[in-house]
């Protein structure tokens, strides 16, 4: 499930729609950003940086800190696949991004969410 035309996009350009599909739901852009420096390893200031500097998904992921040794328990569909399933491990961290923002909208605890 490659997709060079995702791994390309720039991050920043989807962060407003994270940011609205949650904020339609009543949940919140601080919200968001915890779910993805949980992911992540990103400070609030180095995911700002990121965002700032434009990053494609390739980038953002490949300069992330480190990505949290519990998203292997993310599990589930996302976009029409397994997110345990997906074999490329660009394409399986952007969907669990995606399944995270997901869950916050869907109106999951935190707790839940960040697997703790």
């Amino acid at each position: 499930m490659p997709n060079s035309r995702i791994a390309k996009m720039p991050v920043a350009k989807v962060y407003p729609l994270y940011v609205t599909k949650v904020e339609k739901k009543g949940r919140t852009q601080a919200e968001v950003d915890e779910v993805i420096t949980w992911l992540t390893g990103y400070s609030e200031a180095g995911l700002q940086q990121a965002l700032t500097e434009n990053r494609d998904f390739e980038t953002f992921f490949a300069q992330a800190p480190q990505l949290n040794p519990h998203a292997k328990q993310i599990t589930g569909m996302i976009c029409g696949y397994r997110v345990e399933d997906i074999a490329d491990p660009l394409m399986q961290q952007i969907r669990y991004l995606d399944k995270l923002v997901d869950e916050l909208a869907k109106g999951k605890p935190m707790a839940k969410i960040l697997r703790t």
